[in-house]
């Protein structure tokens, strides 16, 4: 296995362009529709939720191929979440990796028609997979739902833009980050683990896990828009500020944010202790996540 969580992300994310283009090509579908989530799929990308769910299982079990359509899942429902985040009725962001976003590429309804296949592909991919029981995939496929719907990413989304142009606390900003970021994190960490044969107890001290790594990803976002380099980001910096987004450094200053994303980062490796998992790939993530340059 490789030594670096940066080899692991390079060896794998390989793994899952492929596969992701495998999938989507082989749909018989509209030509505009499959390019416009193709588009998208392969824009860029480190692949860090999937290669997540490949982390997690690798810390119990072996046989990584037992995960990878669940890995793709999980991305297209990421990118899904990212295409219509994007929209003018949303963030309406011109660019998305350094690339025009898609509905600036194709047109509005486009857009979100790819952002619908992707996200209803991926329960079917689930669904299909040979090498999953069917409990694993009934298990799989509600940990998801929960993760990416109401109870989750799109409760942090809702929440978040409820929260545009008005002041919130501190505990308000992480309920909106550990719904809209942290859910998928948890569900990446915890279903691989699941997967790969984790205890209960476990995987409870693993969701806790996520969660801080969630809230470590939005801090070093949100210091990113404020002191990030353009090119590696892949869009104007200030983008918070021009849409008046609550933020770490506008709640807490600059200096603050990095404060408490060392806190959030002891408490991470304590919860991965707990979990048994501390001599795997999962303790370089708290430091990877926190000094990302993109």
């Amino acid at each position: 296995m490789p030594q670096t969580f940066e080899q692991y992300i390079e060896q794998n994310k390989k793994i899952i362009d492929e596969e992701l283009r495998r999938y989507c090509q082989s749909l018989r579908i509209p030509n505009r529709l499959k390019e416009a989530m193709l588009y998208s799929l392969e824009a860029g990308g480190k692949r860090l939720r999937p290669i997540l769910l490949m982390a997690g299982f690798e810390a119990y079990g072996k046989e990584k191929s037992n995960v990878l359509s669940t890995a793709v899942a999980l991305e297209m429902i990421h990118t899904y979440s990212l295409i219509h985040d994007d929209l003018p009725a949303m963030d309406n962001d011109d660019f998305r990796r350094g690339k025009p976003t898609n509905h600036r590429v194709f047109d509005e309804a486009t857009a979100i028609l790819a952002g619908d296949a992707l996200l209803t592909y991926s329960f079917e991919i689930i669904a299909d997979d040979p090498l999953l029981t069917q409990d694993q995939k009934v298990e799989v496929i509600k940990l998801l739902s929960q993760a990416s719907g109401p109870k989750g990413m799109v409760a942090g989304q809702m929440l978040d833009m409820e929260a545009e142009n008005n002041e919130i606390s501190l505990a308000e900003l992480e309920e909106i980050h550990a719904q809209k970021t942290g859910e998928l994190f948890a569900f990446a960490i915890t279903a691989g683990a699941y997967l790969g044969g984790a205890t209960p107890g476990q995987l409870e001290h693993l969701r806790e896990f996520a969660h801080c790594l969630g809230l470590i990803f939005q801090v070093q976002d949100d210091i990113l828009d404020v002191i990030g380099d353009e090119d590696k980001i892949g869009k104007p910096l200030g983008s918070d500020v021009t849409n008046d987004k609550n933020t770490y450094p506008k709640l807490l200053s600059l200096d603050g944010a990095q404060n408490k994303k060392q806190v959030y980062k002891e408490k991470a490796n304590t919860a991965l202790e707990k979990a048994g998992a501390e001599t795997s790939l999962l303790m370089e993530l708290t430091d990877y996540f926190s000094n990302r340059d993109h």
